[in-house]
């Protein structure tokens, strides 16, 4: 059955050989494009670019049933107002992370990809920006 979750599962499976490359790429194309973000981030990048590969790989593996990682997501939105996160970040993170996708994947990339990517990322953005805001209410 063609749904946006094996779409996105198949598009991942022809992505993830070149994850290294996905994840250079697309912190070099974040930083230049946005350089605030660079003090985000801690000067090794190793473990965070291990860190976004793992976090993909979640909301692929849920791609059809995005709230079954509704808490790792509320708290990771928590964690990420604490490094400086904005909720205005969330989308300068999803264009410069699927334009890289579609780089990398070339033709297979489809409009129809982007469709069913923009809504996952989008969902994964809001569940955490609305784990920034409860953590910021908790702190108030």
């Amino acid at each position: 059955m063609d749904t946006a979750a094996s779409r996105i599962r198949a598009s991942f499976n022809l992505l993830a050989p070149k994850a290294d490359l996905l994840m250079d790429t697309f912190y070099q194309r974040l930083f230049a494009a946005f350089p605030p973000v660079r003090g985000m981030f801690p000067k090794d990048m190793t473990q965070q670019k291990k860190h976004l590969t793992a976090a993909i790989a979640l909301v692929v593996k849920f791609a059809d049933n995005l709230g079954a990682i509704e808490e790792p997501l509320l708290e990771m939105g928590a964690r990420h107002a604490g490094y400086g996160a904005k909720s205005e970040h969330y989308g300068l993170v999803r264009d410069t992370l699927l334009g890289t996708m579609k780089d990398l994947a070339g033709d297979a990339w489809t409009p129809q990809l982007q469709a069913d990517w923009t809504v996952a990322v989008n969902a994964v953005a809001e569940t955490m920006i609305r784990g920034a805001e409860q953590a910021a209410r908790k702190a108030a």
